[in-house]
Protein backbone atom coordinates (compact mmCIF):
# COMPACT_ATOMS: atom_id res chain seq x y z
CA UNK A 1 0.00 0.00 0.00
CA UNK A 2 1.50 3.33 -1.03
CA UNK A 3 1.84 6.23 1.76
CA UNK A 4 -0.81 8.44 2.43
CA UNK A 5 -0.89 12.08 0.22
CA UNK A 6 -1.73 13.58 3.87
CA UNK A 7 1.14 14.42 5.83
CA UNK A 8 1.06 15.91 9.37
CA UNK A 9 3.72 18.20 10.17
CA UNK A 10 4.31 18.74 14.00
CA UNK A 11 5.54 21.87 15.40
CA UNK A 12 3.03 24.46 14.90
CA UNK A 13 3.53 27.43 12.56
CA UNK A 14 7.17 28.59 10.89
CA UNK A 15 7.72 31.01 13.54
CA UNK A 16 7.43 28.37 16.22
CA UNK A 17 9.54 25.49 14.52
CA UNK A 18 12.29 28.73 13.92
CA UNK A 19 12.32 30.58 16.85
CA UNK A 20 11.68 28.42 19.75
CA UNK A 21 10.00 31.38 22.32
CA UNK A 22 7.81 32.12 19.39
CA UNK A 23 4.07 32.01 20.93
CA UNK A 24 1.52 29.77 19.16
CA UNK A 25 -0.15 30.68 15.87
CA UNK A 26 2.55 33.63 15.61
CA UNK A 27 3.52 34.00 11.78
CA UNK A 28 6.31 35.64 10.42
CA UNK A 29 5.82 38.71 8.03
CA UNK A 30 6.67 37.88 3.96
CA UNK A 31 9.89 39.61 3.24
CA UNK A 32 7.99 41.49 0.52
CA UNK A 33 6.28 42.60 2.31
CA UNK A 34 8.23 44.57 4.88
CA UNK A 35 9.73 45.84 2.00
CA UNK A 36 6.22 47.56 0.68
CA UNK A 37 5.87 48.89 3.91
CA UNK A 38 9.31 50.71 4.03
CA UNK A 39 9.29 52.45 0.41
CA UNK A 40 5.60 53.28 1.62
CA UNK A 41 6.88 54.96 4.55
CA UNK A 42 9.92 56.57 2.65
CA UNK A 43 7.78 57.60 -0.07
CA UNK A 44 5.38 59.38 2.77
CA UNK A 45 7.94 60.86 4.45
CA UNK A 46 9.36 62.34 1.19
CA UNK A 47 6.16 63.90 0.17
CA UNK A 48 6.19 65.29 3.76
CA UNK A 49 8.96 66.69 3.57
CA UNK A 50 8.57 68.01 -0.65
CA UNK A 51 5.26 69.64 0.09
CA UNK A 52 6.82 71.57 3.38
CA UNK A 53 9.73 72.82 1.28
CA UNK A 54 7.07 73.63 -1.84
CA UNK A 55 8.99 71.16 -4.24
CA UNK A 56 12.31 72.11 -3.49
CA UNK A 57 13.72 69.21 -1.73
CA UNK A 58 14.13 66.39 -3.89
CA UNK A 59 15.40 68.33 -6.69
CA UNK A 60 18.99 68.87 -4.50
CA UNK A 61 19.13 65.89 -3.05
CA UNK A 62 20.70 63.95 -5.81
CA UNK A 63 23.04 66.33 -6.74
CA UNK A 64 26.15 66.29 -5.81
CA UNK A 65 28.26 68.90 -7.79
CA UNK A 66 26.69 70.86 -5.54
CA UNK A 67 29.39 69.86 -2.77
CA UNK A 68 32.33 71.05 -5.26
CA UNK A 69 31.13 74.28 -5.64
CA UNK A 70 31.27 75.32 -1.89
CA UNK A 71 30.12 77.92 0.63
CA UNK A 72 26.19 78.13 0.81
CA UNK A 73 25.63 75.45 -1.98
CA UNK A 74 27.82 72.83 0.00
CA UNK A 75 25.75 73.83 3.20
CA UNK A 76 22.88 73.38 1.52
CA UNK A 77 23.44 70.24 -0.10
CA UNK A 78 24.44 68.93 3.81
CA UNK A 79 21.40 70.16 5.67
CA UNK A 80 19.04 68.21 2.68
CA UNK A 81 21.37 65.24 3.50
CA UNK A 82 20.91 65.91 7.31
CA UNK A 83 17.39 66.98 7.11
CA UNK A 84 16.36 63.62 4.87
CA UNK A 85 18.40 61.43 7.62
CA UNK A 86 17.12 62.91 10.33
CA UNK A 87 13.72 62.87 9.52
CA UNK A 88 13.60 59.48 8.90
CA UNK A 89 15.00 58.30 12.18
CA UNK A 90 12.58 60.47 13.96
CA UNK A 91 9.74 59.27 11.95
CA UNK A 92 10.89 55.47 12.44
CA UNK A 93 11.70 56.34 16.21
CA UNK A 94 8.59 58.56 17.25
CA UNK A 95 6.14 55.91 14.78
CA UNK A 96 7.17 52.89 16.99
CA UNK A 97 7.04 54.33 20.12
CA UNK A 98 3.95 55.72 19.63
CA UNK A 99 2.35 52.87 17.24
CA UNK A 100 4.65 49.98 18.16
CA UNK A 101 5.08 49.83 14.32
CA UNK A 102 5.67 52.78 11.61
CA UNK A 103 2.60 53.86 9.51
CA UNK A 104 3.96 51.45 6.00
CA UNK A 105 4.23 48.53 8.39
CA UNK A 106 0.81 49.32 9.74
CA UNK A 107 -0.88 49.60 6.41
CA UNK A 108 1.20 46.05 5.21
CA UNK A 109 -0.14 44.10 8.89
CA UNK A 110 3.36 43.83 10.12
CA UNK A 111 4.62 44.04 13.87
CA UNK A 112 7.85 44.19 15.01
CA UNK A 113 8.00 42.22 18.41
CA UNK A 114 10.60 40.71 20.48
CA UNK A 115 10.77 36.52 19.41
CA UNK A 116 8.71 35.70 22.45
CA UNK A 117 5.75 38.24 20.76
CA UNK A 118 5.74 40.51 23.35
CA UNK A 119 6.08 44.37 22.22
CA UNK A 120 8.96 46.43 22.38
CA UNK A 121 9.36 48.57 25.25
CA UNK A 122 9.92 52.30 24.26
CA UNK A 123 13.77 52.24 24.16
CA UNK A 124 14.30 49.89 21.80
CA UNK A 125 13.07 52.11 19.13
CA UNK A 126 15.91 54.52 19.04
CA UNK A 127 18.73 52.17 18.29
CA UNK A 128 16.42 50.47 16.27
CA UNK A 129 15.62 53.51 13.79
CA UNK A 130 19.25 54.53 13.59
CA UNK A 131 19.68 50.99 12.37
CA UNK A 132 17.28 51.66 9.62
CA UNK A 133 19.68 54.50 8.24
CA UNK A 134 21.73 52.70 6.18
CA UNK A 135 19.05 52.11 3.83
CA UNK A 136 19.04 55.54 2.98
CA UNK A 137 22.95 55.23 2.14
CA UNK A 138 22.84 56.56 -1.85
CA UNK A 139 23.02 53.11 -4.17
CA UNK A 140 25.25 51.55 -1.58
CA UNK A 141 22.40 51.64 1.00
CA UNK A 142 19.30 49.78 -0.92
CA UNK A 143 22.01 47.67 -3.00
CA UNK A 144 23.79 46.16 -0.69
CA UNK A 145 22.53 46.40 2.96
CA UNK A 146 18.67 46.35 0.97
CA UNK A 147 19.12 43.09 -1.36
CA UNK A 148 21.16 41.55 1.56
CA UNK A 149 17.97 41.96 3.92
CA UNK A 150 15.24 41.27 1.29
CA UNK A 151 17.50 37.62 1.13
CA UNK A 152 17.86 36.72 4.81
CA UNK A 153 14.23 37.23 5.47
CA UNK A 154 13.88 34.70 2.95
CA UNK A 155 15.95 32.17 4.20
CA UNK A 156 15.23 29.75 6.93
CA UNK A 157 18.68 29.83 8.26
CA UNK A 158 18.95 33.04 8.75
CA UNK A 159 15.68 32.58 10.68
CA UNK A 160 13.62 35.22 8.64
CA UNK A 161 15.25 37.79 9.84
CA UNK A 162 16.95 40.77 8.78
CA UNK A 163 20.73 42.19 10.29
CA UNK A 164 18.35 44.76 11.97
CA UNK A 165 16.32 42.56 13.75
CA UNK A 166 18.79 39.63 14.91
CA UNK A 167 20.73 42.78 16.39
CA UNK A 168 17.91 44.09 18.27
CA UNK A 169 16.33 40.43 18.88
CA UNK A 170 13.40 41.05 16.75
CA UNK A 171 11.02 39.46 15.31
CA UNK A 172 8.22 40.77 11.78
CA UNK A 173 5.22 39.04 12.39
CA UNK A 174 2.05 38.82 11.01
CA UNK A 175 -0.14 41.08 13.74
CA UNK A 176 -2.95 39.39 13.69
CA UNK A 177 -1.29 36.53 14.38
CA UNK A 178 0.19 37.19 17.95
CA UNK A 179 -1.02 36.75 21.17
CA UNK A 180 -4.09 39.25 22.29
CA UNK A 181 -1.82 41.11 24.44
CA UNK A 182 0.43 42.27 22.23
CA UNK A 183 -2.38 43.12 19.43
CA UNK A 184 -3.70 45.48 22.12
CA UNK A 185 -1.12 47.14 22.70
CA UNK A 186 0.14 47.78 19.21
CA UNK A 187 -3.53 49.56 18.88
Amino acid sequence: MADSPVRVYQGGTLAQSILSSAPDGMLIAPAWKRVAAFVTDVVLLVLVIELLTQGQFLSTIPKYAMVIEGGRTTAFFLVNWVILFGSHYLYFKYTGRKFGRSLGQRAFRIAIVHDNGTALEIHHWGPRAFSKMMYLIPIFGWLWFGVRDFFEAQMKSAEYRTHIDKKHNTVAAVDWSLPIDTRHKLG
